[in-house]
């Protein structure tokens, strides 16, 4: 029995406030773990089983897999697919809501690699989740809306580079891998997706206050297409002037403009 055929059975139904849109496509789903590069010692936390296409394939790879499933319609259909695995503990919750660190507590492993496919409005709350929890994680790997992957991994002066971009890339070295066409998912979504590796920047950037830093940055793209004199004026503009000008920079420049290094020296400048 295939997936929609015990999907069907159990009576499932598709859910469009969970933003479900399940990958079905062998080839892509082997790409996804092999771009994850799960060991026999890795715990994956999944976040977003859905039919569990992907879990299904990170079981034969990791340790251990957790799974984070918001709809609880899916329990009984999972429970059938997932049937023949002893290395998996699927938990029917928010994963917003979850302590990460107490749901991993007894797991033995090595190095957390979390595996997502996410609706796009949701995947900057659960990547910053890891972050405010300081769970470890060496790696995580979503698949989300191509527009929004292109926001994550936007080069400096690109028309995609923005504050979130510069929030995500203090903290990770974010590449896009590949784009996912919108034919692979059941139901077909309206548009392509793409596969986004995050890993942990070896070297963190120096910054002495984080909260102002990220304040000066949100501020700095508050009008996209004016300069910092004009975002920036509630700022001390003269100090900023002058760090900027060893740089051979001034306060004409726009936010898209300036490295995520940039916002680190005006943030210790006005710290």
């Amino acid at each position: 029995m295939n997936t929609k055929e015990i999907l069907e059975k159990n009576g499932f139904t598709f859910k469009k406030k969970f933003g479900q849109n399940f990958l079905l496509d062998d080839n892509i789903l082997n790409n996804i773990v092999l771009n994850s590069m799960i060991a026999k010692d890795s715990l994956v936390i999944e976040v977003g089983v859905g039919a569990a296409a992907l879990t299904k394939k990170l079981c034969k790879k990791a340790g251990m897999v957790l799974g984070y499933e918001i709809d609880k319609s899916l329990k009984a259909p999972l429970d059938d697919i997932l049937s023949s695995y002893d290395n998996v503990k699927i938990i029917f919750d928010d994963f917003l809501d979850r302590n990460v660190s107490e749901d991993i507590k007894g797991f033995k492993y090595k190095e957390i690699v979390v595996v997502a496919n996410l609706p796009y409005y949701i995947t900057t709350p659960i990547i910053t989740k890891f972050i405010k929890e300081k769970v470890e994680v060496s790696r995580i790997v979503v698949m989300v809306q191509n527009e929004v992957a292109d926001r994550f991994s936007a080069n400096i002066g690109s028309k995609n580079y923005n504050s979130l971009t510069v929030f995500l890339n203090y903290y990770f070295d974010v590449n896009k891998l590949f784009v996912v066409s919108k034919n692979a998912f059941y139901p077909r979504p309206k548009v392509d997706s793409a596969v986004v590796m995050f890993r942990k920047k070896k070297k963190s950037i120096f910054v002495k206050n984080e909260e102002l830093f990220f304040k000066i940055v949100k501020s700095s793209f508050k009008q996209k297409r004016k300069t910092l004199k004009n975002n920036l004026r509630e700022y001390d503009l003269k100090k900023i002037e002058k760090l900027l000008e060893k740089e051979n920079k001034n306060l004409n420049i726009r936010a898209e403009d300036l490295t995520i290094e940039d916002f680190a020296n005006i943030a210790n400048e006005l710290s």
